[in-house]
């Protein structure tokens, strides 16, 4: 799985909120597959901060919550994700696309893309169950979005619940608060502000990833096993394709988020923060921010 999917994987709920892949029946649950992803403390005199990588989109199966994780869940007086997305009400996500998705006199979405690459995206668009017209419709950075979920359903991802969606059920059945650290809007915005050329590379590495399957095993392995070093290989693979889609979606977000963190501290009391797991490993991880900044933080799974 390319950069360009594993960061917009933070986006994907808003896509597969409003549409499905067609024809994808449910996958068979898998045997449980053992997990023991990484978790950092962030902490000072009356404050603590728990830090733990996730996986948005997780295939059903594994078992990821061991004592200590559960320890720091029951002891935290609230959670904190990367945004709260209603997956109730999917038509208030599709109006958002609209709303800043859409454009008049865009070229057909296909013309988007170099031409050996045209036969490759009209197939991912018919495997969509959205209307052509619907899709040429888009701005790119929109149309790439929505077609994101085909590519998980090929992935076998469709019915696997994420890590957060998890979290945040055990946190509203405890009567605890939920809070986003970035808003939908905000994120989309982000997508939305980027050039057209960082768009159209993003829609050529939707249909031009022939190791995607491979890549995807790789990172959900080494999320497995909490191997920062692989997690951060896995996302700095194609760093020199699009620094400007690199610096939107994980640099500037990551600074943002240190910045919180530092302030939160000021606040007494216990939190969970959950963020996608390529936001806390590499060289501009937000851990790295918060140590930049003389921040004292500790691996403790």
């Amino acid at each position: 799985m390319s950069m360009y999917r594993k960061l917009l994987s933070t986006f994907v709920a808003v896509g597969l909120a409003a549409c499905s892949p067609a024809n994808s029946p449910p996958a068979a649950a898998p045997a449980p597959r053992e997990a023991h992803p990484a978790l950092w403390k962030l902490s000072d005199a009356d404050t603590t901060i728990w830090l733990f990588g996730t996986i948005h989109v997780l295939p059903a199966g594994y078992k990821w919550r061991h004592t200590t994780i559960d320890k720091a869940v029951a002891e935290s007086d609230g959670l904190v994700i990367e945004a709260i997305l209603d997956r109730k009400e999917p038509a208030k996500a599709f109006a958002l696309l609209n709303k800043l998705g859409v454009s008049p006199g865009l070229p057909p979405l296909v013309e988007r893309v170099p031409q050996d690459k045209r036969a490759a995206l009209t197939a991912l668009m018919e495997k969509s169950t959205l209307p052509k017209p619907f899709l040429d419709s888009l701005e790119t950075w929109a149309g790439g979005l929505m077609l994101m979920p085909v590519l998980l359903g090929d992935l076998g991802l469709k019915g696997g619940k994420g890590v957060e969606e998890v979290l945040e059920e055990d946190f509203k059945a405890a009567g605890k608060p939920i809070e986003g650290l970035e808003t939908a809007e905000l994120q989309l915005r982000v997508l939305d502000g980027m050039s057209e050329d960082a768009q159209r590379q993003f829609l050529v590495a939707m249909v031009d990833d022939k190791d995607e399957k491979l890549d995807f095993n790789k990172m959900l392995a080494a999320w497995a096993r909490g191997d920062e070093k692989a997690i951060s290989k896995s996302f700095d693979k194609d760093i020199r394709i699009s620094p400007e889609l690199r610096e939107a979606l994980l640099v500037q977000r990551n600074a943002r988020w240190a910045d919180w963190l530092q302030a939160r501290l000021n606040k007494p009391g216990t939190i969970f923060v959950a963020v996608g797991a390529g936001h806390l490993a590499g060289e501009e991880s937000v851990l790295r921010m918060l140590k930049a900044k003389g921040l004292k933080v500790e691996r403790v799974e």
